[in-house]
């Protein structure tokens, strides 16, 4: 029962964070032409992290309530592979990381459909721009160094919820920048599932090396590290209830 409320919450939480991400940018540029800051790009950036930010800890709180659910599978395996989610197993991810993808598709979907058209236009998933072998590496060190830097703030950065998310939110912008030239650096295989599967290219190889194989080696190689590098404090010993 446990695993499917979470399957569940990965599904919802996948497809609403999918279908969210283009609306982010329409509201960033609404903000920023109301602010008069439309020709400034860091404060369009700043908008933009900002926002993610809030909604980043709102969907936060909302998986918690689904026992741990997330809308990226690289950071289900994050955490799993920091040893941080005692309940989650490889058998557990074998069945969110299906639900997540399928998340994705109707996030994209749910985009395509209910963005106004004028809009729609700019409606893209990520892309490759350089070779085959390059792209999963690009895509694993620009998911290793989001994987690490997201344990590293949580357990050793500030303590105010809302810095931290936006740090994180920073560090993600800055790959994703970085990595426009080689894989769009998406760093979320559901996410790059969803638009891959609209535009027909599901079942490329490319898909599931670069974005998904790519991504995930990335996402446990930085858990591993972090792991390496960094003691946590064992959770305190559950008392024994006296019969």
């Amino acid at each position: 029962m446990g695993l499917i409320k979470v399957a569940i919450g990965d599904a919802l939480l996948t497809s609403m964070w999918v279908f969210s991400m283009p609306v982010m940018k329409i509201f960033t540029a609404k903000i920023a032409t109301f602010l008069g800051v439309q020709a400034l790009p860091l404060a369009a950036r700043f908008i933009s992290t900002v926002l993610v930010s809030i909604l980043v800890i709102t969907f936060s709180a909302i998986g918690e309530n689904f026992g741990g659910a997330s809308f990226n599978p690289a950071a289900s395996l994050t955490f799993h592979a920091a040893g941080l989610r005692k309940n989650a197993s490889f058998l557990s991810m074998a069945v969110r990381f299906p639900v997540q993808a399928a998340g994705g598709v109707a996030g994209v979907k749910a985009a395509l459909e209910f963005i106004p058209v004028p809009y729609r236009k700019n409606l893209t998933g990520p892309s490759l721009k350089v070779d085959l072998h390059t792209g999963a590496i690009a895509e694993g060190v620009f998911t290793f160094v989001r994987s690490f830097a997201l344990l590293m703030i949580i357990f050793k950065g500030p303590k105010n919820n809302l810095i931290k998310q936006w740090l994180v939110s920073v560090t993600t912008a800055v790959l994703v920048i970085t990595g426009s030239n080689f894989t769009g650096a998406p760093m979320n295989p559901a996410s790059a599932f969803g638009w891959a599967y609209v535009n027909n290219r599901h079942n490329s190889w490319e898909l599931y090396y670069v974005y998904w194989i790519g991504a995930l080696i990335g996402a446990a190689s930085g858990a591993w590290v972090f792991r390496f590098l960094v003691s946590l404090p064992s959770p305190p010993p559950t008392k024994q209830k006296k019969a």
